[in-house]
Parts: structure tokens; C-alpha cells; sequence
């Protein structure tokens, strides 16, 4: 048996949001006229729709190797409802692939506990 461990879990450590919209704005800024908006709009609008998922809310709490598809998913309709309301932001994340990446493990890690 070990004997350390306290039993807790360990908490990851996980990157400030604002170096995390810092390095958005790093790697994407040139690609929209008000990164900034966008980078708010994630912050404000995606990533909250996102957490608010049934789904993944279920997934994070009982099965949470799954949690990372359930987020997927749900990251995928939030931004298909972005068609009508900001088309450049869902253009980019459906055709650039290094801007999909980089946002859906920035709304992860913001809706990860």
C-alpha cells in the first residue's frame, strides 16, 4: 500500500486564461479584424454553451474517458449555431485546422475541472 496520497487527487495545473487568450491571440490575431471579440466570444458565449452540455456534463462526472468526445461533440454543435451569427469564426474553425485544434483544447481546458 502507498503511503503517501492523502487521498486527493491531484489537481492538473492548468494555464491562466489570459495566457491562454494571450497565445490566441499569438497565433491567430491577423486572421479575424477583432481577435479580441473572438477571443471573448469563446470565452463568453462558447465555452459556456459547451459546459452546459447534458452530455458532456454526464460524461465529465461518470465515464470521464469519455468526456473528451462528449466535449468534441458538443463543441461542434455550439459552433454550427455560430453559421448564422459569426460566419468568419465558423469558417475558420471548419477549414483551418490549426485553428480548430487550438480552440477546442482551449474551451476543454476552460471546461475541465
Amino acid at each position: 500500500m502507498p503511503v503517501e496520497g492523502g487521498g486527493h487527487k491531484r489537481q492538473p495545473e492548468l494555464d491562466r486564461l489570459s495566457n491562454i487568450l494571450k497565445a490566441f491571440n499569438d497565433h491567430f490575431g491577423t486572421l479575424f479584424a477583432a481577435a479580441d471579440r473572438v477571443a471573448r466570444r469563446i470565452r463568453e458565449d462558447i465555452a459556456p454553451k459547451v459546459a452546459a452540455d447534458q452530455s458532456y456534463r454526464n460524461a465529465k462526472q461518470n465515464t470521464p474517458n469519455s468526456a473528451r468526445i462528449e466535449h468534441d461533440k458538443a463543441l461542434a454543435k455550439v459552433m454550427l449555431t455560430l453559421l448564422k451569427d459569426d460566419t468568419q469564426v465558423y469558417k475558420q474553425f471548419v477549414e483551418n485546422e490549426s485553428f480548430r485544434r487550438f480552440v477546442t483544447d482551449m474551451v476543454f481546458t476552460m471546461t475541465s475541472e
